[in-house]
């Protein structure tokens, strides 16, 4: 028999030994507690999605879902963390738009790809962000806002859950559009940055609804507009900045990776399991009040939305002279 025919029939017979195995590795899965890294400190708008995810995977598997906070460098720490993890489906990500599709353009040396370097499992969530002010700031509008910032140039302090976060670079774009200059103050997460908001450190900030909601409820915080390009259903009074602010719009979207490498009938598993609990009616209602959408989307499919933002936003970024050392 010819070598190149054994050689054929070693591969096929390889394989038909392989693919049992796998399927069985998928069906076993979990085998223990698997990890869900968070890239950003706890009580933030991923986090608290983190943990939506984290309870509904171990209801569904009686195995133990933990959240692993790992914040630091606008959520490129953790999401580096995770690439390096063992491929094998038991540590898995959580991350939003700004470590995966804006901070390719800010890092010179970021230490991951996150297309290269990751299984894309699914988009959760698409959230809206809202711009809020303390209530000690004389403005209830971004017209007012955009008039107080010409006439006090870089006088107006934001918070931000770190240099190269999504925060900063919503008001990074606010600042481009409105030709205005405002003065940042980096947090360690976007928890902290809400803290130090309340607490008077700063004036201002634009982030994720879910984390601000209770807050503009018990008016500790003002919410003068909603940074998606169209009003929210459940805040229909509430304006855009892009009313004020032609073409502004900056909504976050948050899913769910795993290292590359991870087996795709795993991967497979991870996505039908989690676009299942983000469908469940209380998770719906419970995002529908902060104007949040499931999304649940095919793993393809959140891939291929990666690899267009990551082109979208690194010319804005570039044009911006934003960048992180």
């Amino acid at each position: 028999m010819p070598n190149h025919v054994r050689s054929g029939m070693l591969v096929v017979a390889t394989a038909l030994l392989i693919l049992p195995a796998l399927a069985a590795q998928a069906q076993n899965y979990p085998t223990k507690p698997v990890r869900l890294i968070t890239p950003f400190p706890p009580g933030g708008t991923t986090d608290i999605l983190a943990r939506i995810v984290a309870t509904k995977l171990s209801e569904a598997w009686g195995q133990q879902v933990f959240v692993d906070n790992r914040g630091g460098a606008g959520g490129t720490v953790g999401v580096g963390l995770a690439a390096r993890a063992e491929p094998d489906g038991h540590t898995i990500l959580i991350a939003h738009i700004g470590p995966l599709a804006m901070a390719p353009a800010l890092y010179p040396k970021l230490a991951y790809d996150p297309v290269k370097d990751f299984a894309a499992i699914t988009q959760i969530a698409s959230v809206p962000n809202g711009f809020v002010v303390h209530p000690s700031l004389p403005v209830r509008s971004v017209k007012e806002l955009v008039a107080l910032a010409r006439s006090k140039p870089g006088e107006v302090y934001y918070a931000s859950a770190g240099n190269g976060s999504l925060a900063h670079l919503a008001v990074v774009n606010l600042e481009l559009l409105g030709k205005i200059k405002l003065n940042h103050v980096p947090y360690k997460g976007g928890g902290p940055s809400v803290v130090g908001l309340i607490g008077g450190e700063t004036s201002m900030t634009i982030t994720g609804m879910p984390q601000l909601r209770p807050h503009v409820d018990s008016r500790r915080l003002r919410l003068i507009a909603v940074a998606s390009a169209k009003r929210l259903a459940v805040l229909p009074d509430v304006p855009t900045i892009a009313e004020t602010v032609k073409g502004y719009d900056v909504t976050q979207w948050q899913g769910i990776l795993a290292p590359a490498g991870t087996p795709r009938d795993i991967v497979a598993k991870l996505n039908a399991d989690i676009v299942k609990a983000m469908h469940q009616p209380e998770v719906k209602k419970r995002l529908a009040a902060d104007g949040a959408e499931p999304v649940g989307n095919s793993a393809a499919e959140f891939a291929a939305h990666i690899k267009a933002e990551v082109a979208h936003w690194g010319p804005v970024i570039r044009a911006s002279g934003a960048q992180v050392n």
